[in-house]
């Protein structure tokens, strides 16, 4: 097997490649590979909501486009509904409420495109 450093999107992820089928042809022995440099620690992912004096804020975890919106200003919810579905890649992923509240703004619309990050609601 061989150890690769791949980069996607801004992470750097360490992989092992196994060659599958067909016998590898003889090689000559190699010198000693040095060390790998170690690899730099990932940046600690975005939490999809965080606290402001507004209330709780929902943002997205990927970029995509608003498939569906579940809940409406006004509406209440509890921790783990889901209040807005987004579509990236052919899925639909549920973007919930971490708190109990009432949605007091929805900040996008119904086939709007999003990026990971963006403010798609504010719970309070």
């Amino acid at each position: 097997m061989e150890k690769y450093i791949i980069h996607v999107n801004g992470k750097e992820y360490e992989v092992e490649v196994e060659k599958v089928g067909g016998e590898a042809p003889a090689a000559a022995p190699k010198a000693p590979a040095a060390a790998p440099a170690p690899a730099a620690p990932a940046p600690a992912p975005k939490a999809p909501q965080a606290a402001s004096q507004d209330g709780v804020k929902l943002e997205a975890g990927a970029a995509g486009k608003v498939w569906k919106i579940v809940k409406k200003a006004g509406d209440s919810v509890a921790k783990g509904d889901t209040v807005v579905i987004l579509e990236a890649m052919k899925m639909e992923i549920p973007m919930v409420a971490t708190a109990d509240g009432v949605v007091k703004e929805i900040t996008v619309a119904e086939g709007q495109p999003v990026e990971a990050g963006d403010l798609l609601a504010i719970i309070g």
